[in-house]
């Protein structure tokens, strides 16, 4: 959008420009200049240090190193025109100081204050009036790295790449910065985030915070899953090879072949039951041969059995239902795991012999 100064009940065109061509530079202006007032990026952060490099066997340099008003560490990368791929360079010095404590921030600021020309023994009394603490709580220091790029451009790739981060869970923003030149030679500084936009923030912060406490439970669902295979598949070894060289999975089911190609026997263990069953792959000329003698085969089995055969689907599956799942309580599982292993020992039993016969035309 154009910038426009009103002077005298008129708008005049601002006209946009580039900031080598006003002779500004990164480190030694643009830099110094929001290092000055870092507030101009729309927070109010305590610069900690800039230029920071307090790390052994590298030379690099975070622009700004900062603070924010939750003691969350700030990594703040200026582009004079072409952000590049700064994003990687952000992220890279994120994990060089995720491990920062109170104790280096603090001499960070020490040595930062003495470059400005001030003492810098009060840097801990500013670092914790800043935060409001009456004394230092490492605990609650430094708990997340944000990252802020700021530049007079950025390109697709890397807005792609923001957005993508942003999804993962990376606090990471961009704030764009466009100099424009009036006609008697001042010049203005439009800053604008555009990622997030400020409107958005609040629902993208929520929308992030749901998607990682999915993710957060997809995880721990796939730890319990496969613990409650391991138990079951070891149980099951002691009674049938059948699922013998089978590993635990975080899937909720595991398979194994009953001999014949388009034949498998499948446990499935879902929260609050779990199923064993023959699993037909397009035969159901076969399937209906077995459903013709359903009250014998389910006599011999012991109770009732699933008898699944969608109209337009290749795949028919005959099994048992058990009481219990993976969400049942830890104590319940050996019970659970016995329950699936004997009713796959039982429907092997009634249905190899008929897939023997099968098997022999």
């Amino acid at each position: 959008m154009p910038v426009y100064e009103v002077n005298e009940g008129k708008l005049t065109a601002a006209n946009p420009t580039r900031f080598y061509v006003e002779g500004l530079r990164e480190r030694q202006d643009i830099q110094r200049m929001l290092r000055d007032q870092i507030a101009v990026l729309g927070e109010d952060l305590l610069v900690l240090s800039d230029e920071y490099g307090g790390w052994i066997d590298s030379n690099r340099r975070i622009d700004l190193l900062c603070l924010d008003a939750e003691a969350n560490l700030v990594v703040v990368e200026l582009k004079r025109d072409d952000a590049g791929h700064m994003e990687l360079q952000a992220i890279r010095y994120a994990a060089m100081i995720a491990r920062m404590t109170f104790a280096e921030a603090v001499d960070a600021h020490t040595q930062y204050l003495r470059r400005c020309g001030q003492s810098g023994e009060d840097a801990e009394a500013k670092l914790l009036a800043y935060l409001n603490w009456q004394e230092a709580e490492q605990e609650e220091f430094g708990g997340s790295v944000r990252i802020i790029l700021a530049s007079a451009a950025f390109s697709k790739e890397l807005t792609t790449t923001v957005l993508w981060l942003r999804e993962q869970g990376l606090d990471i923003s961009c704030i764009r910065l466009s100099p424009y030149k009036l006609g008697d030679g001042r010049l203005l500084l439009d800053v604008q985030p555009i990622i997030p936009l400020p409107e958005a923030t609040q629902f993208q912060t929520q929308i992030g915070l749901k998607r990682q406490a999915e993710q957060k439970a997809k995880v721990e669902r796939h730890e319990v899953r496969y613990e409650f295979w391991q138990g079951l598949l070891a149980l099951a070894a002691e009674k049938t090879p059948l699922h013998a060289g089978r590993s635990p999975s975080k899937d909720n089911w595991i398979s194994a072949s009953a001999g014949l190609a388009g034949f498998t026997f499948v446990y499935t263990i879902r929260q609050r039951d779990s199923q064993v069953h023959l699993w037909i792959d397009d035969n159901q000329a076969f399937f209906l041969k077995l459903e013709a003698d359903r009250a014998l085969i389910e006599g011999e089995f012991g109770g009732d059995l699933i008898w699944k055969r969608e109209e337009g689907q290749r795949g028919t599956l005959i099994g048992a239902l058990v009481e219990g799942g993976y969400r049942s309580d830890r104590e319940d599982w050996p019970k659970v795991q016995q329950a699936l292993v004997d009713a796959m020992l039982r429907l092997e039993r009634l249905l190899k012999p008929r897939l023997n016969q099968l098997k022999q035309g």
